[in-house]
């Protein structure tokens, strides 16, 4: 039996991001754990605004084909304005059916605790229109939790090796070979 291969994309494009430092974390724990893991950075994929239709580019692809061939996602986004940023919405717009079927994770850092459930619209998006997975537990830092300048807290680091486990434990059960 394969184990189930992950990858984790850091959908923030702010230098200092917290949701980056996160997902980068959690890819290490991942591999660190013996997973087959990659981290995808969109601050480094060039990427056109979605226009309606799937643009075509050899960049896109290639995150296409990593999406379609992993197991699970881990989605890493800052949460502005109650959702995921617009970075998080435009990778899926020009990714598309690679979502099909996919256990799909998420990791999210925002400015307050009020908007804790935002991410749900964005979560049922990927439900109904391409029948993702959507792991229960997820993470949410809020305020200067994770913060790019300080260690990151213990608590802050069990609750993202929880979320690499069970997004590892739904993919192999779901997809064993």
């Amino acid at each position: 039996m394969s184990s189930p291969n992950v990858l984790v994309i850091s959908c923030s494009l702010h230098p200092q991001s917290r949701s980056r430092r996160m997902a980068s974390e959690t890819a290490a724990m991942l591999q660190a754990g013996g997973a087959d893991a990659e981290f995808v950075d969109l601050r480094e994929v060039e990427m056109p605004l979605c226009a309606g239709v799937e643009a075509e580019s050899a960049t896109l692809d290639e995150l296409r084909e990593k999406i379609r061939g992993a197991s699970a996602v881990i989605v890493a986004a800052p949460i502005y304005n109650y959702d995921v940023n617009a970075a998080a919405k435009n990778l899926v717009e020009m990714t598309g059916a690679a979502w099909r079927e996919k256990v799909v994770g998420f990791l999210c850092a925002a400015g307050g605790r009020s908007s804790y459930m935002s991410l749900m619209g964005f979560a049922n998006s990927l439900m109904l229109d391409f029948r993702c997975w959507i792991v229960p537990r997820f993470v949410y830092a809020a305020g200067k939790e994770g913060d790019v300048q300080t260690p990151l807290p213990e608590e802050l680091r069990n609750r993202l090796k929880q979320l690499a486990e069970t997004t590892l434990h739904a993919a192999g059960s779901l997809y064993q070979k």
